[in-house]
């Protein structure tokens, strides 16, 4: 159980009395609660640890940021700030503060509460750090009262208000107070620091979560869920049927498979929007077989990527590492697709030239989509005598793979979806290597990639961006890290008395609670 403020206590103890059945559709409105079924099982409550959209679901609902993004396109709105200015240089982004916004124990959110998490975040090093790295510094936030604060940035960043809503704002009392000597991070595992619309009233790892909207919350407006069951279906197919059966009000990692399945279903609506999410099947570059380049070419132009995407449905293929409707993607880039021919090529360059060699790949226990992608890879090997070990693993377990080259496998599958409309999202958290170690990029180092990632980032001429991704995707295909796979459409089923959904085509399985209502 979490150890929770008073006030949250009381309103957690009701939910999770209400709740103690996961309840399904009937059951839920009567109190208004509403029941999501995901696959993301939640490690922690720390919104400065993590990066995966677990902890992008604890940042949308349990804290705030100063900004945040709503709408097709991402739209910057205010949320702890009510306007900011920038200067003409784009370096000194000045930020007025709500002075109604509060934190769960009831004080004020504070231009020193803001400092402090952006120190923290600096200082832990992990999460979503990255994104401001080299941009702010610690000495580079200036608290001018309670309600401003000012942001004069190292290097000019186009997109840091895009990135501000995934930089959570945290209670310094409350972490201070159980820093212990690591910054709080122990006490986060199990505990809330934040001003969400939110809070938790109970946790069962890789079982169920449920959220309280917050009576006393500072943010108007809302819809009337007043519980959010955020319940761990391990099985794709396993959402869908409880999705038809109305055990669950939304289900957020449907396949097309699902979705053409419930095509006309009473009860159900789907949606399925334009997205960014890429699915990738990153090699280790450091260790092991594919640490040959000339096999993880061999391997690149062995696979069936029109098989891949007939299994796909709604979705494209990846034409390199950004997807083709972001700034900065190169449409005239040479990728591979499949021809034996030049496979074997590779593969009698490589030190496997008769392959012969069984590739460990590893996936997500229960993502079907995933599992069929790598049935379709075993047979493409098949036909340059290179045989798969497909694995299933839980995410926690891949995360931990992800830590060393060592503990890497040949083949690692994953989405990385957008968390803001730059290409510094996608290069920077999937190709420099700043981030191994992590999920998004956990081995692959390349110097002369960091620097054109580097470059890019901070490039204000537009034209001379475009030049620098222009040859960053150039580089990276040509070491052939990953398998570029598909760029799925975003796909979520909701029962017809779900309204408030808002579609934000940024990590849409974290969904926003806040608007979400039943109608009956």
């Amino acid at each position: 159980m979490l150890k929770l403020d008073r006030r949250q206590l009381m309103v957690g103890t009701m939910a999770a009395t209400a709740a103690a059945a996961l309840p399904g559709v009937a059951m839920a409105q009567q109190g208004k609660t509403l029941v999501i079924g995901n696959q993301g099982a939640q490690t922690h409550f720390d919104p400065h640890a993590g990066q995966d959209y677990p902890t992008s679901v604890l940042m949308r609902n349990l804290y705030d940021s100063l900004v945040d993004a709503v709408g097709a396109p991402p739209q910057i709105v205010p949320r702890v700030a009510t306007d900011w200015t920038i200067s003409e240089d784009g370096l000194v982004y000045t930020f007025n503060l709500n002075p109604e916004a509060r934190f769960h124990d009831g004080s004020p959110i504070t231009a020193e509460a803001v400092k402090y998490s952006f120190d923290r975040i600096q200082a832990i090093g992990r999460g979503n750090n990255w994104m401001i790295e080299g941009v702010v510094g610690p000495d580079t936030i200036e608290v001018v009262d309670d309600h401003t604060v000012v942001f004069t940035l190292m290097e000019p960043f186009a997109a840091f208000l895009q990135v501000l809503p995934w930089i959570s704002i945290v209670n310094p009392a409350i972490v201070e107070a159980n820093a212990g000597d690591d910054m709080g991070q122990t006490y986060l595992l199990n505990n809330t620091a934040g001003s969400g619309p939110f809070t938790v009233g109970r946790y069962e790892p890789e079982s169920v979560i449920v959220f309280n909207r917050d009576p006393d919350g500072w943010r108007e407006g809302g819809g009337n869920a007043d519980t959010i069951v955020w319940r761990y279906v391990r099985e794709n197919t396993n959402q869908r049927l409880m999705l038809q059966r109305g055990e669950i009000h939304m289900a957020v990692d449907l396949t097309s498979d699902d979705m053409k399945a419930l095509e006309g279903m009473p009860g159900v609506k789907t949606v399925i929007e334009p997205g960014d999410r890429t699915f990738s099947m990153k090699m280790n570059t450091e260790v092991g077989p594919t640490a040959d380049v000339n096999l993880r070419k061999a391997i690149s132009y062995a696979f069936d990527y029109d098989e891949m995407l007939r299994v796909a449905g709604y979705a494209d293929l990846m034409q390199g590492p950004l997807p083709s409707n972001l700034f900065g993607h190169d449409s005239d880039l040479e990728v591979p697709r499949r021809d034996l021919e030049k496979a074997r090529e590779y593969l009698a360059k490589s030190a496997y030239p008769d392959g012969g060699i069984t590739l460990d790949a590893v996936y997500v226990t229960g993502l079907e989509q995933v599992r069929l992608w790598l049935l379709v890879l075993l047979d493409s090997l098949r036909d340059i005598n290179i045989d798969l070990n497909i694995i299933p693993a839980t995410w926690p377990d891949m995360l931990r793979m992800a830590e060393s080259p060592e503990s890497f496998p040949d083949i690692f599958t994953v989405y990385l979806a957008m968390g803001y409309a730059d290409p510094d999202v996608i290069a920077f958290a999937g190709y420099h290597s700043s981030r191994n170690g992590g999920w998004q990029n956990p081995v692959y180092n390349n110097p002369e990639v960091d620097s054109l990632i580097e470059q890019a980032r901070f490039e204000p001429d537009t034209e001379r961006r475009l030049e620098l991704y222009e040859e960053l995707q150039g580089r990276i295909v040509d070491d052939a890290p990953d398998i570029f796979g598909v760029v799925e459409r975003s796909k979520v089923g909701l029962r017809e008395n779900v309204e408030g959904f808002v579609f934000t085509p940024i990590i849409v399985q974290a969904v926003d609670f806040f608007p979400l209502s039943l109608t009956d």
